[in-house]
């Protein structure tokens, strides 16, 4: 099978709203059945159209959809953002992706607050980056609602007998998603109240009170940069992780 990496028309099907602050968005279209999918963290970039009611025109040429993107007129050139496939289905061409709603304050939020079945975006498949190397015996996944698409995703994937800790922060149980992660799995809500996601050290401070396993471990962090990044140093430095062996990427930056 050949996988298509070049920008593909998808239309919405469905919209369903997972928490107050989280909404599934399910999308079909011709070629999504080559997609790829190389991982719980596989990125896919959205192109959107550039204003609410405007046209949706994809990039086209031989070299690369970046160029071309910029080679558009600013009136006609579509909003790209990264996002996480939460699930591909590639006998039916159908994808998930999960929204983080916060208001108009970005595109592709104030895009997806208002998303209905018959609406047009533009999907590009661009590899994963959780790969848990050989020899691992336990994982730990930690990051805010921006990770939880990968996060959930790799603690489904799991086989039942490697043993996983996951940390996740999110506003309240009331952002709290069914994960259906192996029993060896231990999954940790972290409530962060009314702060603003990424203002405090929460995600940190629990990160610091863990009882590790023994053996050697597998680190998946992501969510806002400083998060992180703060987290990694603590893996490294104070716990003894090799830095092959953590995984890091900012998703977002706060400012």
């Amino acid at each position: 099978m050949t996988l298509i990496r070049r920008p593909l028309p998808a239309e919405v099907v469905a919209v369903r709203a997972l928490t107050p602050h989280l909404a599934r968005i399910t999308l079909t279209g011709p070629g999504l059945e080559d997609f790829g999918y190389d991982g719980p963290d596989h990125l896919v970039r959205i192109f959107l159209p550039p204003r609410p009611g405007a046209a949706l025109l994809l990039p086209e040429g031989a070299d690369g959809w970046y160029p071309a993107v910029q080679a558009m007129e600013p009136e006609v050139r579509p909003v790209v953002r990264n996002y996480t496939v939460r699930e591909l289905r590639p006998e039916k061409a159908e994808m998930d992706i999960d929204f983080v709603l916060h208001g108009d304050d970005g595109p592709a939020s104030a895009w997806a607050r208002k998303a209905t079945p018959g609406d047009r975006i533009g999907v590009l498949s661009d590899g994963a980056e959780y790969a848990p190397p050989a020899g691992t015996d336990w994982q730990l996944l930690v990051g805010d609602e921006t990770a939880l698409p990968a996060i959930a995703a790799a603690l489904e994937a799991l086989p039942p007998d490697v043993p996983a800790i996951a940390l996740i922060e999110v506003t309240g149980p009331d952002c709290e998603i069914p994960i259906d992660a192996p029993s060896g799995t231990t999954l940790h809500w972290l409530h962060r109240g009314d702060t603003e996601p990424g203002a405090g050290d929460l995600t940190l401070r629990t990160v610091r009170d863990l009882d590790l396993p023994p053996g050697t471990p597998y680190a998946f962090l992501a969510g806002e940069s400083a998060m992180v990044t703060t987290v990694r140093r603590h893996l490294c430095t104070d716990r003894g992780f090799a830095k092959d062996r953590v995984y890091f990427c900012g998703y977002w930056r706060r400012s």
